[in-house]
């Protein structure tokens, strides 16, 4: 999938493609993904419904490489020394107005995702498998530098906590996730889960 999407993209420019992605998160966040159809972005984007499945291929590919597009800086890029500088790195790349958005968008997503295989798969394929492959990296590093067991058995557990603290804030305390909120669980739970100590 991946060869054939880059070979698609590359007949458009970066710049347009950022449009495109835009376009493709503000109807999401109107109607969801649902009722978010190719004929709708092509009319919001200009662009011909051919254009955008030569592209992409399908609604589910565009959706998730356009969520993808919008999330702040590179996992691969953090490395501050320690797990708790990388973990509260991670937690700053957002500011609190567009995670709140992005919470919201995600909620709905989630829903979609259970009912549709094709969105699961490209879900799957094009962000959850590279992202996971880049936080075990950060993970390693932990280890490496002796700062967390390699037999610890939160290690394995680490995206899960953090996605469920994101993902179940509003539900919990119906407050949306904060960095504030975010960096106090990962000092409260995920570090000391592994045995870090947090000063």
């Amino acid at each position: 999938m991946t060869e054939v999407s880059t070979t698609r993209r590359s007949r458009i420019t970066p710049e347009r493609e950022a449009e495109l992605y835009a376009a493709v998160l503000e109807l999401l966040r109107e109607v969801g993904y649902d009722a978010l159809t190719m004929d709708a972005v092509a009319a919001r984007t200009r662009s011909s419904k051919a254009t955008l499945y030569r592209q992409w291929g399908g609604k589910p590919e565009l959706v998730v490489k356009a969520i993808r597009h919008n999330k702040p800086g590179n996992v691969s890029e953090i490395d501050t020394g320690s797990l708790r500088g990388d973990l509260h790195a991670l937690t700053s790349q957002e500011d609190d107005c567009t995670m709140q958005q992005n919470a919201a968008l995600m909620r709905g997503l989630f829903m979609a995702v259970h009912n549709n295989p094709d969105l699961l798969q490209a879900f799957k394929e094009l962000l959850i498998e590279p992202e996971m492959e880049e936080f075990r990296r950060i993970l390693q590093r932990a280890v490496e530098r002796g700062e967390v067991r390699p037999d610890r058995p939160a290690l394995d557990y680490v995206v899960h906590m953090l996605i469920g603290a994101f993902a179940t804030r509003s539900l919990i305390d119906d407050r949306p996730p904060t960095k504030a909120f975010l960096t106090s669980y990962i000092d409260a739970v995920v570090l000391p889960a592994l045995g870090v100590p947090v000063s």
